[in-house]
Order: structure tokens, then sequence, then C-alpha cells
């Protein structure tokens, strides 16, 4: 079965099983926190998998999205549904700026300029509390309101999740199959090349950071509302790590991978409650993993696969 063969059964049943899982609450609210990291690891498959660049300042924009969005509902008492789009293009227009330098870099110096820019907004959360909280963090999150009236909660809002969810792995895809997509993938490549082929590489980059910062923002907000509760920690590097670590295990530059990635680590934190420190080993020893043995994710490995039993068939029929 083909990549977009996968995703489209993943898909389907992403939108069946809040259905299934209604009976058991906790299952399901799993569930959610997995449709919602899926939102972010399409966005950071977008920006790591197809432009080759790994911004760890990720979580701190879902975070200003997150923020700002509560700050928009509780003070001057916007929708969710209005407040949500405002603050998530606000937040996309902050990390644009706060990112523009840093996308006239690649590699190791893009990583790294952006891994200041993650700590220079997480200290912000912290030491402005009169928007955030401080370390205390914000809670009593009000959930969205139905179209039909009340709080949108229970089996209503984890089928809202996922198909944001699935919206997202759709839009990615799109992305991808444009002309925008193409000239991604040729940066991805070869920068060098693909600017002296006239793609203006750092106009292209700042287009693909702030859908990139969209996703992460929609993310955000809707992480905020679905937990209840937000703080600094929320949106820290180790949220930004663990997003890539997603795309990496599963497969970056693929529209699969990031659903396997997610698939199968978003849930361990909630699972695995009662072992805090077992669960930081795992995500180190993943790292490791993914960095040596697999660079190509699972997903990769398994094409790879693929490919040589094809070649070995090949090849014994060529020998008859």
């Amino acid at each position: 079965m083909s990549a977009r063969r996968w995703a489209v059964a993943l898909g389907l049943l992403a939108l069946a099983l809040p259905f299934v899982l209604e009976g058991n609450r906790f299952l399901a609210f799993v569930y959610s926190i997995v449709m919602i990291h899926l939102i972010w690891a399409n966005g950071m498959n977008l920006l790591y998998g197809y432009v080759g660049l790994m911004p760890l300042m990720f979580a701190g924009v879902a975070g200003v999205a997150a923020y700002a969005m509560i700050y928009l509902t509780r003070s001057h008492e916007w929708s969710f549904w209005l407040a949500a789009p405002m603050a998530s293009l606000g937040a996309s227009l902050f990390g644009v700026l706060l990112g523009l330098p840093s996308l006239r870099l690649t590699g190791f110096y893009f990583t790294l300029c952006s891994l200041v820019i993650q700590t220079v907004i997480t200290l912000a959360f912290v030491f402005f509390p009169t928007f955030t909280n401080g370390d205390t963090g914000i809670n009593q999150i009000a959930p969205p309101q139905a179209p039909w009236g009340g709080a949108l909660s229970g089996v209503w809002m984890d089928e809202t999740l996922a198909i944001v969810a699935v919206l997202s792995v759709l839009l990615c895809g799109w992305i991808v199959s444009t002309r925008l997509g193409k000239r991604f993938m040729a940066i991805r490549e070869d920068d060098v090349l693909a600017e002296v082929l006239g793609i203006d590489v750092v106009r292209d980059r700042i287009i693909a950071f702030f859908i990139v910062s969209m996703f992460a923002s929609i993310g955000g907000c809707l992480f905020a509302v679905t937990i209840g509760f937000i703080s600094p920690r929320s949106f820290d590097v180790l949220t930004s790590l663990n997003i890539w670590l997603f795309v990496a295990f599963g497969g970056r530059g693929t529209l699969i991978g990031p659903i396997i990635g997610t698939i199968v680590l978003a849930p361990i934190p909630y699972l695995l409650q009662e072992l805090q420190g077992f669960k930081d080993v795992l995500s180190g020893v993943l790292i490791i993993v993914v960095t040596l043995l697999m660079p190509g994710g699972v997903w990769g490995e398994l094409l790879r696969w693929r490919d040589r039993r094809r070649a070995r068939r090949a090849l014994a029929v060529g020998q008859t």
C-alpha cells in the first residue's frame, strides 16, 4: 500500500476513533493529545523535512498564540473561534519577525539561533506574569463554545481535534505537491544551487516559516483549551525537541512519517506517568537510535526494506 493510501486509511480511522473511545475518557484524552501533537508534527515536518531547517523555537510560537488567545477570550471576551485565528496570525507574524535574522542561516547555525530565540520566549513567559501568570501558569481555561450552544467537550471536542489534525496532513501534502513545495525541496537539497537557479531562498524560507508557525499556533490554542492549563513549561525547548523526535522517528520529508512517530511516541508520557525517569531516558535513547541507526526514520527503513526485497525478486527473475 502506498504512503498516500496509508494516510487516507489513517485519516478515516482518526475521524472514527473519537466515537469508539467515547466510553473511556482517559484513552479519549490521550487520543486528543495525540491529535494536537500530530498538528505540530506536520508543521515541524514541513520545515524540517521539506525545507531542511530545524526550528527549536516551534513550541515558543505555539505558546505565544496560546497566551494571546487566552488574553483575548478573558480580557476582551472574544469567542474562541475568533480569538484563536487572530492569535495564531499574530503569533506567526511575531515568530517570523523574531526568526527573520536566523532564516538567512542554514543547518546547525539556524538551529542554534532558534534555540536562543526559544530561550528568550520561555523567559518572557516567566518574567511577564501580568499576561502569563509566570511559573504558576493559567488554569481553568474554558473550552470553546459549540455551534449549537454550550461548551464543546467530550466526543465532539475530540472529533474537532481529529478533523483539524486530518486537515493538517492534507494541507501539508497539498503544499508539498505545489510549485512552492518543489522549491522547498530544492532549497533542502542545495540552497546555493537553488539560488543559482533563480529561487529566492530567503523569501521562500520566510513563507515556509510563516506557514509552519500557523501550524504551531493553531496547535497551541487547541492545546490550551483541551488541557485547561498552560505554563511556560508547556512550551519550552523540550517540547520542540519532542515534536522534532516524532518527525525524525517516523521519517522526515514524508506524509506518513510524522503520523507514525506521533502515534507511537506522543502517548508515552501519559501511559507511563508512574515512570517519569524512564520516560526521559527513553526519549534520549530514541534520539540516539534515530540519529545513528535510522536517519530515514521508521518509514524510511520500511521503504528501504521494500526496495531491497523488490531488487532481490528482480534479480531472482533475471537469473531464471
